[in-house]
């Protein structure tokens, strides 16, 4: 039995999930949540093996929340469920540890295979969003890729863990404020203004 949990901030979204999920004979619905902030506490106390997770809510939304369930708990896999299928959030979605990413407007049964394949420990994305992540790696991007410092990239990939400026630097035993100077010159070497960006193009140019 797969054991989900089910995170929407509209509830009429949230009880039609919940009634699909049950309706399954391998899948039982243990916690609903309609915040980041709710995923996160019910993720560590009710121990899923799959979060559904809504992109945007107000709050800690689906990136970070998803970063922060699969630091704590490796064991619990997410799956972004959403309307949103452009590339950033595609690739915001998977540097921040998502192991698959649906579109709500999906047939049921892409819906419940993709969570099975995802509690098996495989990868599940909708065909559409298949389709984008080739294209952008079938596009060659112009110039190449700045080059960052070895700590610069062990501060970036922290960040892409989900991590915030006080945790890395307890990771990397350095002070807070050298940890965001890292982040200013990654910022600048990336021509990027926020960390959320920085892992994006990062990723692009192959440093991820």
């Amino acid at each position: 039995m797969i054991r989900a949990l089910v995170v929407d901030d509209h509830p009429v979204v949230r009880a039609g999930l919940v009634a699909l999920f049950d309706a399954a004979p391998d899948i039982h619905v243990i916690g609903t949540g309609s915040s980041g902030e709710e995923a996160i506490a019910l993720a560590a106390s009710l121990e899923p093996d799959v979060v559904l997770m809504d992109l945007r809510m107000s709050g800690i939304d689906g990136d970070e929340a998803t970063a922060r369930i699969v630091a704590a708990r490796p064991a619990t896999r997410v799956v972004i469920l959403t309307t949103y299928e452009n590339d950033d959030a595609i690739l915001r979605a998977i540097s921040a540890g998502a192991s698959g990413y649906l579109l709500k407007a999906a047939p049921e049964e892409e819906l419940l295979a993709g969570v099975r394949a995802v509690a098996a420990g495989e990868v599940a994305l909708a065909p559409s969003v298949s389709r984008l992540l080739v294209q952008r790696a079938a596009s060659p991007n112009p110039g190449a890729a700045p080059a960052l410092s070895a700590r610069e990239l062990d501060v970036l990939r922290l960040v892409a863990a989900g991590l915030s400026n006080r945790e890395i630097g307890e990771r990397l035993y350095v002070g807070e404020a050298t940890v965001k100077t890292h982040l200013l010159h990654v910022f600048t070497k990336l021509e990027v203004a926020d960390r959320t960006r920085a892992v994006t193009r990062a990723m692009e140019l192959g440093l991820l």
